[in-house]
């Protein structure tokens, strides 16, 4: 055992992350795996007949948080000879595969985590040379008769490993793309790094499978050749292993009633799940959920950000403000709940070089900030909302999108108020400012501005647009987090009145999503206010007419 080779830290991690109370059992990608060895095998015993089937070159690229580290813990745990990991895996989805015992702690495993430094390192060499000297210290003391020397590039010791003791090797390689981040790697170094890559595990016939995870694709570090025996599995392009990262509906629901279970005083809800971390689309067309900010709700029984690092406004910014003029009125348009057309090419994205529209939304893409679905880019869930309402609000940068945001406070008191005067007044401002949304020509563009001016409500209600109350549809509706605080009712109309449309959220009976059931007292207990929002798209002056109307008074407990 050493520190790459057959360690213990892998099974380590792996026993930890199985022993938490929201462990999903993702142990089914190992089915997808070990065909990779035995096909090889067969491929020797059977004279061809399987050869060529399947690549034993796996990357995975996924966004940051979606379980790569937790993944390649997994798999090294169980196919490595360094600790029996029996006890664990017996109890999960793997052990039920005729092959199971077969493989199990059958296997020679490299685990190689590339974010790991030397203390201090402010140097290639120093980083590359602590990886090679572990490797070349666990191959030395595994195998002495292979006669290595110092000297030996680490694929000479294998080589030599392989040819003169018979071994062959698994490769687990977490944050491949690491170098790629760091201020003290040049462009030199980098493409140093991929030839290292290539030299280790390229052609090697020591190498028995090579699973290797990471953010950004192969494609945008090896210009060449020198990669190209993997098969890369990105989220948006690839459909195969998508399954196995993020948390499906599936998952989601058996977590939130082993939550239910567990959890005396629950205080988080399955549809708070859904809009908080749902989102992301799969190239199958499967939705996924971030999976460390379920498991974070869940543990917490709160709903929140469980992003981490400097924070998600420094790291959303950081990419707008490479193009500010650009981006801009697209990031407008997508708070305001529309999705836009982008020309997304992941192998485009990089957190050095950001110049156009599109390289930026690649990137943001990879990164997990933005969902990519049928040629449009989103913000995925409420989680993403928040900080990209964050961004608007705090950066001048940002033009008219930022005063905009900075007012839309003002609205939610004057909404409450019954003040129609500056209702009225910060809803023209909005369609005279905000230029993606000036051409106004139907209830959607009066929607996308209503979104708007609303912005700070996002800190107090989940808006739901187009919601089913009564008996039909409502245009907007605000449920607040607080049940005794004002509920809201928007309904917009063009070329008609605010009075028409305060009648149709009385006709159709909107406010019953507010009442309790039957026999029950209503879960909301604040006033209940009809908002009626009107346009004439005809009027040269653009002016708006508003309405507001208390339909029921606060209810006292």
């Amino acid at each position: 055992m050493g520190i790459y080779l057959n360690g213990k830290s892998a099974y380590n991690l792996f026993q930890e992350d199985f022993s938490l109370t929201y462990y999903v059992d993702k142990t089914k990608i190992l089915s997808d795996l070990v065909p990779l060895i035995e096909l090889k095998r067969n491929a020797r015993e059977k004279a061809g007949e399987n050869r060529g089937k399947g690549p034993k070159y796996v990357a995975i690229t996924r966004p940051r948080r979606f379980g790569k580290t937790v993944m390649a813990n997994m798999i090294a745990a169980y196919f490595g000879k360094g600790v029996d990991s029996h006890e664990e895996f017996d109890a999960l989805a793997v052990a039920e595969y005729p092959w199971y015992k077969e493989h199990l702690n059958q296997h020679n495993v490299i685990r190689i985590v590339f974010n790991e430094t030397p203390w201090n390192c402010t140097s290639y060499v120093s980083y590359i040379e602590r990886i090679q000297s572990l490797l070349a210290h666990d191959l030395s003391m595994a195998y002495p008769d292979a006669q290595i020397r110092e000297m030996d590039a680490p694929w000479d010791a294998l080589t030599k490993v392989h040819e003169y003791c018979g071994e062959k090797f698994i490769f687990v390689l977490d944050e491949w793309d690491y170098i790629y981040h760091q201020d003290f790697a040049a462009e030199s170094d980098k493409e140093n790094f991929t030839k290292f890559l290539s030299n280790l595990l390229k052609d090697k016939a020591y190498v028995e499978l090579a699973y290797m995870t990471g953010i950004l694709p192969i494609a945008k570090y090896s210009s060449g050749s020198e990669l190209n025996m993997f098969f890369e599995y990105s989220m948006a392009a690839r459909v195969k292993y998508s399954e196995y990262f993020g948390f499906t509906e599936e998952e989601v629901d058996q977590l939130f009633e082993r939550y239910l279970e567990i959890e005396k005083d629950p205080h988080v809800t399955r549809e708070g799940l859904r809009i908080w971390y749902d989102g992301y689309q799969t190239a199958g067309g499967e939705r996924l959920y971030n999976p460390r900010s379920v498991v974070g709700a869940l543990s917490d029984n709160q709903l929140g950000s469980y992003w981490t690092s400097s924070g998600p406004y420094d790291e959303i910014f950081y990419y707008i403000q490479a193009n500010v003029d650009a981006v801009k009125d697209d990031v407008a348009l997508m708070v305001a709940d529309n999705p836009v057309p982008a020309r997304v090419q992941e192998y485009a994205a990089t957190s050095m070089e950001l110049r156009t529209r599109d390289e930026i939304f690649s990137a943001m893409v990879v990164y997990g900030f933005l969902n990519y679905e049928n040629g449009y880019i989103s913000i995925p869930n409420k989680e993403l909302m928040d900080k990209f309402a964050e961004v608007v609000e705090r950066e001048p940068s940002m033009g008219n999108v930022y005063r905009l945001a900075r007012e839309s406070g003002r609205m939610l008191e004057a909404t409450k108020a019954g003040d129609t005067e500056t209702m009225r007044e910060l809803l023209e401002y909005a369609h005279n400012t905000q230029s993606p949304m000036q051409a106004y020509s139907s209830e959607a563009e009066l929607a996308s501005i209503i979104r708007w001016v609303y912005l700070k409500a996002l800190d107090f209600y989940r808006i739901e647009r187009e919601d089913k109350a009564g008996v039909g549809y409502v245009d907007f509706i605000f449920y607040p987090y607080v049940k005794s605080d004002d509920a809201i009712i928007i309904e917009l109309k063009v070329n008609h009145s605010a009075e028409d449309a305060i009648r149709q959220i009385k006709d159709r009976q909107y406010a019953l999503r507010f009442e309790g059931k039957l026999g029950k007292k209503p879960e909301y207990t604040g006033r209940i206010l009809a908002v009626g929002i009107a346009y004439q798209k005809d009027d040269a002056k653009k002016r708006h007419a508003c309405k507001v109307e208390v339909l029921r008074e606060r209810i006292e407990r």
